[in-house]
């Protein structure tokens, strides 16, 4: 690091803030739960200031450069959606307050709901779940709910080999055997091996977890027949929806097929994340799961309406999981998405999904002649590439090496090594909100490190060489999980 610690700068004493004097009761904290030491840094406020100032200057986010990070969709976050999030209506609301004070965050949160159905081809609409894998566990929760509901004992889920990991940890989670299908030679599910088994799990088959595009950025061309054949067996169709900025006023995954499907509001709709949050992974369902959503859902309370005046009230669906998020779901991140829709309208979303298909193409194009392309196709919003050429891969320079030496050039890297079934993977999504410009600089930086890797391998293997923190040691901080700073013992 170019600085101290902030424990290093710590002073006994310091203090970054003054509290008023307490004007309640004081209440003693529990016994047992009050330390004799706390490891906390004391320093003073301006100290604090430019801690984190410095640590904000050092970061990279979409606000800085390039992100093509496959599979998550960072796109950038127009400011107005931050402005109405801090409306003081929205942020300074509290959880607990009375319907009758907060019908404009109620409408809100219905006409998103109907925003969401309609885009999803869906009839009902659940906000509560917190990121995209929660929607995951929550629409497998509704299906397995389902099946019991009709005295139904089912246990299997079949997921292909391409899909996101949380697929089998959702399915693992919630109790339930994961069976893999493994993808043809054109990245599409294979469909004879998903036909057999589905034949071998016939009567234990809840359903199939299935990502459209897939994480290959492929669109399942035989997505009808896929739905078609678990179907057949009393399977229902979970649609991961962590793709879905391919098809908005394209194709609805309820017109395909699918009867469950999880939005990220946080990718597709435009909200910052990353680092763990914050996420919304809304989940959608056909009209046979409505009862089974995850309550209270935002509906329309008929008596308490009157003419032209609609009155929002929190409803529980009849069968329902129960809850999956304490109160509603993330609220704020529901007022971006909101906004976001709003202000494109369907058009709108019609043309962001257009360029986003648009960009990954032209993006494609400028590379397959020189990283090898193992699905040569028209892609979606993302596509993958295997690691840099075989002679420079020959030379020892791997796909890390590349994503380490794209930080030199100012671009945050691809994903890399996912998805598993391509050697090497280079996974890039550069979004519908970038420029040709900013692609073509990041086509010629990933044109520049090939050609680096011939002349002189050894630059990549020891970049990056101009980031602030230089290439650590990754499969030691897998193993060795030290997840917080801790001071050293002092010496005796």
């Amino acid at each position: 690091m170019t600085r101290p610690l902030i424990f290093e700068i710590s002073e006994p004493g310091r203090c970054a803030t003054s509290l008023p004097e307490v004007d309640v009761p004081r209440t003693e904290l529990p016994e047992g739960m009050v330390r004799e030491d706390l490891s906390l840094p004391e320093v003073s406020e301006g100290d604090l200031i430019r801690h984190y100032t410095h640590l904000s200057q050092i970061n990279f986010g979409v606000d800085t450069g390039f992100y093509p990070l496959g599979s998550c969709t960072m796109k950038h976050n127009p400011r107005i959606h931050e402005a109405l999030a801090r409306l003081p209506g929205f942020a300074e609301l509290h959880p607990y307050q009375d319907e009758e004070t907060v019908q404009g965050a109620l409408f809100l949160m219905y006409t998103l709901q109907e925003f969401l159905q309609e885009i999803g081809g869906f009839a009902g609409v659940s906000l509560q779940p917190a990121a995209g894998a929660h929607g995951e566990l929550t629409g497998v929760l509704i299906m397995r709910a389902y099946h019991l509901d009709r005295g139904d004992d089912r246990d299997v889920i079949l997921i292909p080999d391409s899909a996101h990991g949380t697929n089998p940890a959702s399915t693992s989670m919630s109790g339930m055997e994961v069976v893999e299908i493994p993808s043809d030679e054109r990245g599409d599910v294979d469909l004879e091996a998903l036909k057999a088994a589905c034949e071998e799990h016939s009567d234990r088959l809840v359903g199939m977890m299935l990502t459209n595009p897939n994480t290959l950025g492929l669109f399942e061309k035989q997505v009808e027949q896929v739905c078609a054949v678990v179907h057949e067996h009393g399977g229902l169709m979970y649609g991961d929806g962590a793709n879905m900025n391919a098809l908005l006023g394209i194709a609805r995954p309820g017109d395909l097929g699918f009867d469950v499907l999880h939005y990220n509001l946080h990718k597709t709709f435009s909200t910052p994340h990353g680092g763990g949050g914050p996420g919304s992974g809304p989940v959608g369902v056909v009209p046979e799961l409505v009862d089974f959503l995850p309550g209270p859902v935002v509906t329309i309370d008929s008596e308490r309406s009157e003419e032209n005046l609609p009155f929002f009230t929190l409803s529980t669906p009849e069968k329902t999981i129960g809850r999956v998020k304490a109160f509603y779901g993330h609220f704020g991140v529901m007022v971006r998405a909101y906004t976001y829709i709003r202000m494109l309208g369907r058009e709108g979303l019609r043309r962001v999904s257009e360029h986003a298909v648009l960009n990954a193409n032209y993006l494609k194009e400028r590379l397959k002649e020189t990283y090898p392309l193992p699905y040569d196709r028209i892609c979606m919003h993302e596509f993958v590439l295997a690691g840099p050429p075989k002679d420079v891969q020959d030379a020892g320079v791997h796909t890390m090496d590349v994503a380490k030496r794209l930080m030199d050039h100012g671009f945050h890297p691809p994903t890399v090594y996912f998805p598993l079934i391509v050697e090497e993977a280079l996974m890039i999504e550069p979004t519908e909100t970038e420029s040709k410009d900013t692609l073509d600089a990041f086509a010629e930086a990933m044109l520049t490190i090939v050609a680096e890797g011939r002349e002189d391998p050894e630059v990549l293997h020891e970049a990056p060489l101009k980031a602030p923190m230089r290439r650590l040691d990754e499969v030691k901080a897998a193993r060795d999980l030290i997840l917080r700073w801790q001071p050293a013992e002092e010496e005796a």
